[in-house]
């Protein structure tokens, strides 16, 4: 009985749940533009998208638990910089930065106030990405080719009215390939899809392409040095990074200091020579061993020298002694070096 009065009633009762999800849909909605302080979005038939202090939803939220407050950024495809490359290093947040600006759009034509100070979004079609690694290993496939896939995907059917975010392609591969695949999506972009779109990269040569491409801009994430470390300050800024920072985001992981000191030495050579004579010289002086040891803890080459030099007290020392003290210790320091 009960079942068939359910059933003659279903029309009505689906009307009553979908009402009721509504409902909790837009007040669920209200009630975090009030909490975060979301406004509402301009959302025209132009081809313009202007945020101005727009913040990433989730990551914002999350810092909060930990008392510290999100770095908004200004975003403004359109007219000459429809389509902006990203530099910076890791860690500086270039994905936080492609992640929110779409998460604000897709926000804005859903209906919903936007974590922003200003936003005006011109309608977008379709929205792509291609932000993160991963694999299929269920059909076969490696990161580089899920990315290349992913990557076609967009290039094929990115329109005028799209918004596309890629982040770092062409990472999965050789140097050269990778920037030779990069070089050509950003081309492809620009000319072909004429999209809207940001594109991260660590590929620095790719911001000579803003010299003959009207609609590229570039623009990179600040960071400060600082007695040797970096300081991530998470803001855009026009211009192009200088380089990568990677060996001083390897100090802040945790590497080995040995490990850290012989990629200086890697990274000096590289850029202070040909590299193909640079990698010559580095495949015969490979300090393995030394390396090794100092990373077990052992003992480096230097530190019978440094031990010596703390047993020394200068100011007890005559003339004659200091002089002998310091051939001593000359002598040790080529005898490790020989040995």
């Amino acid at each position: 009985m009960l079942i068939a009065e359910v059933g003659r009633l279903s029309h009505d009762i689906g009307s009553y749940a979908r009402a009721l999800a509504m409902l909790d849909v837009t007040a669920a909605l209200a009630a975090l533009a009030v909490d975060m302080n979301y406004v509402r979005p301009t959302v025209d038939e132009s081809m313009q998208i202007d945020i101005d202090g727009g913040r990433h939803p989730v990551v914002e939220q999350a810092l909060q638990k930990s008392g510290v407050e999100f770095v908004p950024n200004n975003c403004c495809l359109g007219g000459a910089q429809k389509l902006w490359l990203l530099t910076g290093p890791n860690m500086a947040g270039k994905s936080t930065f492609l992640r929110q600006n779409a998460l604000i759009v897709i926000l804005a034509q859903m209906g919903s106030f936007v974590p922003a100070h200003v936003a005006t979004v011109g309608i977008v079609d379709r929205l792509f990405s291609r932000v993160g690694a991963s694999d299929d290993l269920a059909r076969g496939r490696s990161t580089f080719m899920v990315e290349m896939v992913e990557t076609a995907a967009i290039l094929n059917q990115a329109t005028g009215r799209s918004l596309v975010i890629l982040d770092e392609i062409g990472r999965g591969t050789a140097t050269f390939d990778g920037l030779s695949i990069a070089w050509a999506c950003v081309e492809h972009l620009h000319e072909e899809s004429r999209c809207r779109g940001l594109f991260a990269t660590h590929y620095h040569e790719l911001t000579s392409l803003q010299e003959r491409l009207g609609n590229l801009s570039c623009h990179s994430m600040k960071v400060k040095e600082w007695k040797g470390d970096i300081i991530f300050l998470h803001q855009v800024q026009e211009g192009c990074a200088d380089r990568s920072y990677g060996i001083h985001v390897a100090k802040l992981a945790g590497f080995p200091p040995g490990v850290i000191g012989r990629a200086r030495d890697v990274l000096e050579m590289l850029q202070t020579g040909e590299k193909s004579k640079a990698l010559s010289r580095l495949s015969q002086d490979l300090p393995l061993f030394s390396t090794a040891r100092l990373s077990n803890g052992g003992v480096n080459k230097a530190s019978v020298v440094e031990g010596r030099l703390k047993e020394i007290m200068p100011d007890e020392l005559t003339p004659r002694e200091a002089l002998d003290a310091l051939y001593e210790l000359k002598s040790l320091l080529v005898k490790e070096e020989e040995a």
